[in-house]
């Protein structure tokens, strides 16, 4: 529905886990989520202090598929970043959305999940497959606290 991206509106704190190099690094992060289009797009902003950039995610819903594409682009390179990552949230409130992209010069197939969805929490996830989806390997994690 067009209104799934709704309990993101607003500002957070994140706390983030990233796989680099095989061993996690935690960050934080703050995010601030604007919606438009009467819940049809929205797009936030994060940024990450120590590490000296920011982020954009821009999500669109497509009402004739009943999915989003969600796009990220990065003030490092500020380019957007394609193709957008497509899915939807099913019944259980858990959103999937995927892509089949290149990183580091190999083909992957990129999965995010959001759940742990509350009025003041939420969970994202990013999970890489090198095998077209059998297994799957968490790289990074965000935690979502609602500041206001």
């Amino acid at each position: 529905m067009d209104n799934d991206f709704d309990f993101l509106v607003g500002t957070w704190t994140v706390a983030n886990r990233r796989l680099a190099a095989g061993a996690w690094d935690e960050f934080p992060g703050e995010s601030t989520c604007l919606q438009v289009w009467d819940g049809a797009a929205n797009f936030d902003q994060i940024s990450f202090p120590t590490k000296g950039f920011r982020g954009l995610t821009l999500r669109l819903y497509d009402p004739a598929r009943d999915e989003w594409s969600l796009y990220w682009a990065s003030s490092r390179d500020g380019l957007l970043g394609l193709p957008p990552v497509v899915g939807r949230f099913d019944t259980d409130g858990v959103g999937r959305f995927h892509a089949d992209e290149v990183h580091d010069g190999r083909a992957v197939r990129v999965r995010y999940v959001w759940d742990g969805i509350t009025a003041t929490t939420a969970r994202w996830a990013q999970a890489f497959s090198h095998d077209a989806g059998r297994t799957w390997q968490t790289n990074w994690v965000m935690d979502f606290t609602r500041t206001g």
